[in-house]
């Protein structure tokens, strides 16, 4: 068997035990041929996210930077801090596909596993924050529409975005002084994965102070969400039956505009947890000491931060003024090629920012 193949625990030592004869440290239980030197199918996995994250979250930043229709939401501030912070765990992942290719020889490998899974589980918590701070925004615009535009301000909008970098960053400093692992991030390292041990303790306070409390919010707003524009579009059918159509009447879509972008943003919420929940688990499970394996480790991590492409993917495919922006985008950038290979002068940077005014 090749080097990193995982066997089973001893009674004593640490966490799992690996062969050490070769430099080679994978963690899927595969055998690969000496002469390769690396764990392929590892490394093919954190490349490949590693590519979509980088380029479908800048694909998302560019196209709200150049589409001012994208703006006229408050949420679109909580949407670029999520944007950007899949696009930096993308640029973290450039880190375990180094250390696969053997560049991060020269490195600690304890101090490089901790900063890795600390920045990872920040940002990633950022993302999961920003999510519960959508649906309470959109809940507020909902229930208090009169009074939405004094309670949400620009100046609340950046409070509560530095707010969540700030929590977020707090809850997963105490991994820096032995409080145990905070995620499975950095598993790809061989210290991380034999070395690095999990606390009941600090698992639950992970869970309690930032899963759940988001779960619960995402929960209870976008359910009252629902609940309003239902009654809404029943309260109109009522009155039209009773009366007839009344001249000024607001229409059943003009009755909840919101929904259609709140069934937006609930998709999005919904993948999240989706391809969290077995990463949780597992979680959960390896700190209470009932089940372990590096395999489980590697694909459940992996698939959670397959969703820092997923949410950009999810927008696209579902936002209609998003779709016109990027390609209306497209369009531009396609024509500037073809001035560029024409000899003509491509147009400047105000022509693509009034272009894209969709």
């Amino acid at each position: 068997m090749s080097a990193g193949i995982y066997r089973e625990p001893e009674e004593k030592g640490s966490k799992w035990n690996y062969q050490t004869s070769n430099s080679c440290f994978c963690l899927l239980d595969l055998w690969y041929p000496q002469s390769l030197n690396t764990c392929v199918l590892e490394l093919a996995v954190v490349l490949f996210l590693t590519v979509l994250i980088i380029s479908g979250n800048v694909v998302v930043i560019f196209v709200f930077h150049c589409a001012p229709l994208l703006n006229h939401h408050t949420t679109s501030c909580f949407i670029r801090t999520m944007a950007y912070a899949d696009f930096l765990v993308g640029v973290s992942c450039m880190v375990p596909s180094l250390s696969l290719l053997h560049y991060l020889g020269n490195l600690d490998e304890e101090l490089t596993c901790k900063i890795f899974a600390y920045l990872v589980s920040v940002l990633k918590s950022v993302s999961m924050a920003s999510l519960a701070c959508i649906s309470v925004d959109r809940y507020i615009a909902i229930t208090r529409p009169l009074s939405y535009s004094t309670l949400v301000t620009p100046c609340r909008l950046r409070g509560c975005i530095a707010l969540v970098w700030l929590y977020s960053g707090l809850v997963f400093l105490p991994s820096f002084f032995g409080w145990g692992k905070p995620g499975y991030h950095g598993d790809i390292f061989r210290w991380c994965a034999s070395s690095w041990q999990t606390n009941a303790h600090y698992t639950y306070s992970i869970i309690m102070l930032l899963y759940a409390p988001a779960a619960v919010t995402v929960c209870f707003t976008y359910g009252n969400i629902f609940r309003i524009c239902q009654q809404h579009t029943r309260d109109i059918a009522r009155r039209r039956l009773r009366f007839g159509p009344q001249e000024g009447e607001p229409s059943e879509g003009q009755a909840c505009q919101d929904k259609r972008y709140a069934m937006v943003l609930f998709r999005i919420t919904s993948v999240f947890y989706i391809l969290w929940l077995p990463y949780i688990v597992y979680f959960l499970l390896e700190s209470a000491e009932i089940y372990r394996h590096p395999a489980a480790s590697f694909l459940t991590t992996w698939l959670a931060i397959s969703n820092s492409f997923c949410n950009c993917l999810i927008y696209s495919l579902s936002n209609s003024v998003f779709r016109r922006g990027l390609r209306r985008l497209s369009g531009v950038l396609c024509l500037s090629c073809v001035h560029r290979i024409s000899g003509k002068k491509p147009p400047g940077p105000g022509s693509t920012r009034s272009t894209l005014h969709v």
